[in-house]
């Protein structure tokens, strides 16, 4: 008897790899900045989807063949839940940018597993950052392959627009097309905590200020209304105000 085939709908793609998403605290942070920021940067555009540590199936009917970056950026793609990145169900679209984060865990042999990986499958921007070292690593593709980037300080991503920073030890430092840093959760926490501090005494501040302005409206009509009565007091006597 000759087995079945499975049919492309009975292959199953499973939605996690049974890694987990990171090694250690360093890692895992520096996963979220990275991931978290881009969704600030691209949130008023739609069609530029960002997950972290989640599972690429770049060739349907093969489910073996896969990676699961710890951020990736897809332009053309619109936002929302995946389970897992099915790149025929994407318009055929791949990952442009893709961004590792290293651990102790990792190895040579893996990490050049990933590089040709991703060179394989057309991403154009890789990056990879140890957090432990702060040594940055990046590649852009170029006549069909990924080539290595000779120097990354004060690099601008293509895609991305961001410039990264290594002169300032013994972090990097990611900066938007703006200028604006890339901020922890701690950072923004705290930068919110300030606002609403600053908000709260400028809405105090314009309580009091409206408060003034309605005490000096009830003196000023209240002085009206006294000149007035004195003014017709002064007519009943025969003496025109006007004439005083």
């Amino acid at each position: 008897m000759v087995a079945q085939l499975p049919t492309p709908n009975q292959i199953e793609y499973p939605d996690s790899d049974g890694k987990p998403m990171s090694d250690n605290t360093k890692q895992f942070r520096w996963i979220t900045i990275v991931k978290y920021n881009l969704d600030w940067l691209f949130t008023n555009d739609e069609n530029v989807f960002i997950a972290g540590d989640l599972l690429w199936y770049p060739v349907e009917g093969n489910p073996k063949r896969r990676a699961a970056p710890d951020v990736m950026v897809a332009f053309g793609r619109p936002k929302g839940d995946r389970g897992s990145y099915k790149q025929w169900q994407e318009n055929d679209i791949a990952p442009q940018v893709v961004f590792e984060i290293l651990s102790p865990g990792n190895t040579a042999n893996e990490m050049a597993s990933k590089l040709a990986f991703y060179d394989r499958h057309d991403v154009e921007e890789y990056y990879i950052y140890d957090p432990d070292t702060n040594a940055l690593s990046g590649w852009e593709r170029a006549d069909g392959y990924l080539v290595e980037i000779p120097v990354m300080q004060d690099w601008i991503s293509p895609r991305l627009g961001i410039k990264f920073d290594l002169s300032t030890p013994p972090e990097l430092q990611i900066y938007r097309p703006d200028g604006e840093p890339f901020l922890s959760f701690e950072d923004v926490s705290q930068r919110l905590e300030s606002a609403t501090i600053e908000l709260e005494s400028t809405t105090r501040e314009l309580e009091n200020v409206s408060q003034t302005l309605a005490t000096t409206e009830q003196a000023l009509a209240a002085e009206s209304d006294r000149n007035q009565r004195l003014a017709a007091k002064l007519r009943e006597l025969g003496i025109e105000p006007d004439t005083i």
